[in-house]
């Protein structure tokens, strides 16, 4: 669970509930269904009508995921640094057989890591099995950008939805004029909250989302290709005390990996 999304999502919609209790009794004229059906049903409709069924459906998951702490943290770019280099000592010692034994008893790693795994076993090319990561690292990239722009399409959506619902409700109250004045007042319900409910729904949910979707997947993609670099290296049979220079070269300084720290190995440096 992500704390601080789910505090900034509580503050934004606290703000607007405490803006609306200090200046009126009449709480329930800011809920309209009609104007939700509106402005939430015609954002899903442009969504289905534009992209593909499946790419909305995984963008719809992504908007729920937006509590969700991403799995790519600090600790666990050091952690697979160390453990990259600690099969470069395996390798040096024992070659690749030892590699492949060491991993067959391993706990069971994500795909990418067992693509990589399986490339450098295989006998590939330090270049080779770079160009087939790095292809991969893109390819997956790629694929989650769809997500994040079927969420900004939303967000831009939604406010227009807003906007016809407006003219809707403007509609109701210009045909009123002439009959029942009664009606006048839904009309501008219906004219003001589907506006209302459009810009709160693209700035506080769908554009957070797709931007949560971005910043996530260049997490993961940054974190590919730090693998990619040491399966390559692991490929070319290269000494351990390189393989860390070369990854740490990558990382944010406070979180190198050092091989001799403590006197360890797999110990990350102070």
């Amino acid at each position: 669970m992500s704390f601080a999304t789910l505090l900034g999502f509580l503050a934004g919609i606290g703000l607007f509930i405490g803006a609306i209790m200090t200046a009126t009794d009449n709480y329930l004229s800011f809920v309209s269904l009609p104007s939700i059906v509106m402005v939430l049903g015609g954002t899903l409709a442009a969504g289905f009508i534009g992209y593909q069924a499946r790419y909305v459906m995984l963008a719809l998951k992504d908007v729920g995921g937006l509590f969700v702490k991403g799995k790519v943290d600090r600790k666990m770019l050091t952690i697979e640094t160390g453990k990259i280099i600690r099969w470069g000592y395996l390798v040096k010692k024992q070659g690749l057989l030892a590699l492949e034994r060491e991993i067959k008893g391993a706990k069971k790693q994500d795909h990418f890591m067992n693509y990589g795994i399986e490339l450098v076993i295989t006998g590939y090319s330090g270049e080779e099995v770079r160009a087939m990561l790095t292809a991969a690292a893109n390819g997956a990239f790629q694929r989650s950008m769809v997500q994040a722009d079927i969420l900004e399409n939303m967000a831009a959506a939604s406010p227009a939805f807003g906007m016809i619902g407006t003219l809707v409700g403007l509609i109701i109250m210009l045909q009123s004029l002439g009959g029942d004045p009664g009606g006048i007042g839904a009309g501008l319900a219906v004219a003001m909250l589907t506006t209302l409910y459009g810009v709160l729904l693209a700035r506080l949910v769908f554009l957070p989302a797709a931007t949560k979707v971005k910043q996530k997947e260049g997490i993961s993609r940054f974190r590919n290709f730090l693998i990619t670099e040491g399966f390559s290296m692991l490929a070319e049979q290269k000494s351990p005390r390189y393989i860390q220079d070369r990854m740490n070269s990558y990382l944010d300084p406070a979180i190198h990996y050092a091989i001799d720290q403590k006197g360890g190995k797999g110990r990350k440096a102070a």
